[in-house]
């Protein structure tokens, strides 16, 4: 109580001399981050990247790091990284134990046991202790499977004003850091989880429950109370579990948690369950990186990229895959280029017909005549020039299917968003399509379904018969289906592409434009779930259309007819 007493005067001492000899301008608050590792080889590489982009002073951080019974190269790269970015922090505690015990428990590399969870406890604790004992204005439990995409959280959370507070980090499905619900001592479901973690509700909101990326503000008189310890709570008979002994002592402590929302500050993996394997933990970090990428970069230390390997790539059991890209859109290429990486996948790059640059000389070329009639059935507009170059994009790749006989190829446009597993659902579709013996011209991996009613597949577990849809994001194409789409001769009365697919399969509701394509057979077919979706929707930040950014083809078409009638 004496100490307390004279609390500030002693902060303001020691915060005094840690400035002093940090000798940086900052005067933000000291951070002790603690870091625990247990084989995460896989994952280390990019949160280590990650972390020393955090743009807060490494002189005002303090590194807590320990590891020990790792089968992997985890104390490896632990090694490279401290020899090389150490030295710009304010001080290291480091302790990395080379020598693997195995708990008797570890068989698999999810298990965790009593002994597991204690040793851990008891780490968090001493963490604690030691951020409480050099007098560190904030310690941060951080996770060596959390990605911190923005910059900024450090900075951002240090100045909530809250004695606990954490990021919500997003996944690839819908787990995440933080608990909205909780009954005693365990998990409770409620309505304000999703709205939460999808920013539906955006600020910092009042849980039961953070983890895996917590800030604690040691300045405060009540985070004296929290504690990773059970037996140092009253009445307290719950599970040995770290996160949840924590919980518990800020709640009886009256210490609010707090999970904030206001910005996308980064991601986290889905975690194992008993008895999956590293092998399980390499395809849940694959899945991360995709979902990560979807929406932002994802930076690799130069230092750390030989710790990092890809799969082998190849086309996924079909003949080719094709991915459209606008040259004037590299970004894009990039991104993809990076997702191939990722997930092993062999792809030709189509460089797409450019609706900016097509004219009247150009569409002759091709022998383009948009259909006599032709309005966009949402906005009442002749085609753009962009929707005329989407549909010749896709055109060129049918016609290359023929030229080279493939019997089934895949084509992707260049502003998807892959699925988790997406390898192993493709997969698991063509085992489908081969054993159940069906006939079909194109299946949907990715499109906007506009009718609710559609019939699936006899004897399928993911297909459907597809009808009315829009968008081609992605899909399979068989040769046959390219044949009939060539065969249907669409550049003299031209639609956009995802509104011709519908009126060759006979499901486009449009009766005047569907009879100027007599034969109108096209098998398509759908997954359902989806494979892949749009990377950005209509009217969300970041959100490009190629197609409908760019001038009509009214005036241009006029000028067509004009010149036709001069010539005749």
């Amino acid at each position: 109580m004496i100490l307390r007493k004279y609390y500030y005067l002693i902060y303001f001492v020691i915060n005094l001399a840690w400035f002093a000899m940090c000798d940086v301008p900052s005067k933000e608050p000291t951070v002790l981050i603690a870091i625990l590792v247990r084989n995460k080889a896989h994952t280390l590489p990019y949160f280590l990247s990650l972390l020393e982009r955090q743009d807060y002073p490494k002189k005002r951080i303090c590194l807590w790091i320990r590891s020990d019974n790792n089968v992997d190269r985890s104390i490896e790269i632990l090694n490279k990284w401290i020899s090389l970015e150490g030295e710009k922090y304010h001080s290291l505690n480091v302790q990395l134990n080379a020598t693997s015990t195995r708990f008797e428990d570890e068989r698999t590399f999810a298990d965790w046991s009593p002994r597991r969870f204690a040793h851990v406890i008891d780490l968090r604790e001493k963490a604690l202790d030691y951020a409480r004992q050099i007098w560190a204005d904030f310690i941060w439990m951080l996770d060596a499977d959390v990605f911190l995409t923005n910059s900024n959280t450090i900075r951002d959370l240090v100045h909530k004003g809250y004695t606990v507070v954490a990021p919500v980090l997003r996944s690839d499905g819908t787990y995440s850091n933080f608990w909205a619900g909780m009954r005693e001592y365990y998990y409770m479901r409620t309505d304000l989880y999703e709205p939460i973690l999808i920013r539906e509700k955006i600020g910092c909101h009042n849980v039961p429950m953070v983890h895996s990326a917590v800030l604690i503000d040691l300045r405060r008189y009540d985070s004296d109370h929290l504690t990773y310890k059970s037996e140092k709570l009253i009445a307290y008979d719950g599970p040995e579990d770290d996160i949840i002994i924590f919980a518990i002592g800020a709640n009886k402590s009256d210490v609010p948690l707090f999970v904030c929302n206001d910005e996308i500050y980064g991601f986290i993996m889905v975690p194992l369950e008993n008895e999956e394997t590293i092998t399980e933990d390499m395809q849940r970090l694959t899945n991360i990186k995709v979902e990560i990428l979807a929406f932002n970069d994802l930076p690799l230390s130069d230092d750390l990229k030989e710790f990092v390997t890809y799969p082998e790539k190849d086309t996924l059991g079909l003949d080719h895959i094709y991915m459209i890209n606008l040259l004037r859109r590299p970004e894009r290429r990039s991104r993809m280029h990076r997702l191939f990486d990722e997930l092993g996948i062999r792809a030709e790059i189509i460089d797409a017909v450019d609706g900016r640059i097509l004219n009247e000389s150009s569409l002759q070329k091709w022998g383009v005549m948009p259909m006599p009639g032709y309005s966009d059935p949402y906005y009442k507009r002749p085609m753009t020039m962009g929707e005329i170059g989407c549909f010749l994009s896709h055109y060129s790749i049918w016609q290359k299917v023929l030229e080279h006989g493939y019997k089934s190829v895949m084509v992707l446009e260049d502003d998807v968003r892959f699925e988790p597993f997406f390898r192993q659902k493709v997969n698991y579709v063509l085992a489908e399509l081969s054993y159940l013996g069906i006939e079909w011209d194109l299946v949907y991996i990715g499109r906007k379904r506009l009718e609710t009613s559609e019939s699936p597949v006899e004897g399928s577990k993911v297909l459907l018969h597809a009808a009315y849809s829009y968008w081609t994001l992605g899909y399979i194409l068989s040769e046959s289906g390219a044949k009939k789409l060539i065969d249907a001769m669409p550049l003299g009365k031209l639609v956009p592409v995802d509104e011709y697919l519908p009126i060759l399969s006979d499901t486009h509701p449009n009766e005047q434009w569907a009879a100027q394509f007599p034969i109108r057979d096209l098998i398509i077919l759908s997954t359902n779930p989806l494979l892949i979706y749009p990377m950005r929707y209509t009217g969300e930040d970041g959100h490009i259309s190629d197609t409908e950014d760019s001038k009509l083809v009214q005036n241009t078409v006029a000028s067509i007819k004009s010149e036709n009638r001069n010539e005749l």
